[in-house]
């Protein structure tokens, strides 16, 4: 089997991956780490655990050897941020285009992904691929954006664009890789303060308010770390940032409306199959923040419910109390 492109990692967005880039009948190779998800897939079509909404498509083969991947011209990674840099290194890359679909910040280190990337496989060709995008409505075919962010400029979009675009796939061209990532990393733990508003009942109006409050955290941050605004403002940011803050399909606003109705973050987040990367970004965010002076108190607002050291409500009530001012999305 010669493939043209693979994805590292088989859970819900990993396969959905998958399934639209073998649309069109093309072999696509695809790393679990389960071999029992591994027979699954080739046996009966089948993600139960991850996607049980798809019927996957012939042309996917699993495979559980993370060496298979060595020698695939492009890879797409979706495994958690936190292990993106033992299974990239796993790998063994050496060249080749490598596609960052993993959104979030390195705990311990602070790192974003193509940081971490660099470091795990130095000669490879990195882009990051990020946008508004729920894993069951790509699988299932219907209509998809994204932000294609290449360090390799438009040589490397020329060829990535046409292994990776599909009719329902969309990919838009931009070299601002540090603005896709951060937009993404972001969004994930704005989207669980979202949910708490959500599981308090507070009401739409009030999750408009944070979204936009919300956004002009992301941009402080972004900004400050080098992203462009334009990007901030795209597919990849803006753009994520209202879907993942608007549908429970989201992990990480199911685990803030959890906390919202009075759940525990620890139980909540031991009891779900998927990662919600925002619990783990939420404090490596603020620290970053903190030691460039950059103002992110609904970043700090989520640290707090995931700590559990205030109810839902009265971390709202922090927020509400603020002193007034001019509404400025850059202090």
């Amino acid at each position: 089997m010669s493939v043209e492109v693979g994805v590292v990692g088989a859970g819900a967005w990993g396969t959905a991956l998958a399934q639209m880039l073998s649309s069109d009948g093309r072999d696509v190779l695809l790393w679990a780490r389960e071999p029992e998800l591994v027979a699954e897939i080739n046996d009966d079509r089948r993600n139960g655990l991850f996607l049980p909404s798809a019927q996957l498509n012939a042309s996917i083969r699993a495979t559980e050897n993370l060496a298979d991947m060595a020698d695939v011209p492009v890879l797409l990674l979706v495994t958690p941020a936190q292990h993106l840099a033992r299974v990239l290194g796993g790998i063994g890359r050496s060249g080749g285009d490598v596609v960052l679909c993993s959104k979030g910040i390195e705990a311990g280190t602070g790192r974003l992904m193509a940081d971490v990337a660099r470091d795990a496989a130095p000669d490879a060709s990195l882009a990051v691929l990020s946008g508004p995008t729920f894993a069951h409505e790509v699988a299932a075919g219907l209509p998809t954006a994204v932000t294609l962010a290449c360090e390799g400029g438009e040589a490397q979009w020329a060829r990535l664009a046409s292994a990776i675009a599909r009719p329902a796939f969309r990919p838009y061209y931009s070299d601002d890789v540090t603005g896709a990532e951060i937009g993404g990393a972001v969004k994930n733990v704005l989207a669980i303060a979202c949910g708490v508003v959500d599981g308090l009942q507070l009401g739409q109006n009030a999750r408009a308010a944070l979204i936009s409050r919300g956004f002009a955290e992301m941009q402080r941050f972004g900004l400050a770390l080098g992203a462009r605004p334009e990007t901030l403002s795209g597919l990849s940011g803006l753009g994520d940032l209202v879907l993942t803050c608007s549908s429970t399909s989201s992990r990480n606003f199911s685990l803030g409306k959890a906390l919202g109705e009075g759940a525990n973050a620890a139980e909540v987040l031991g009891a779900q199959a998927t990662v919600a990367e925002g619990a783990f970004t939420a404090p490596v965010l603020a620290e970053l923040a903190n030691q460039r002076g950059i103002s992110m108190p609904i970043v700090e607002a989520v640290i707090s419910l995931l700590k559990g050291t205030a109810p839902a409500r009265d971390v709202v009530a922090g927020l509400l109390s603020r002193p007034l001012k001019a509404e400025n999305t850059l202090v």
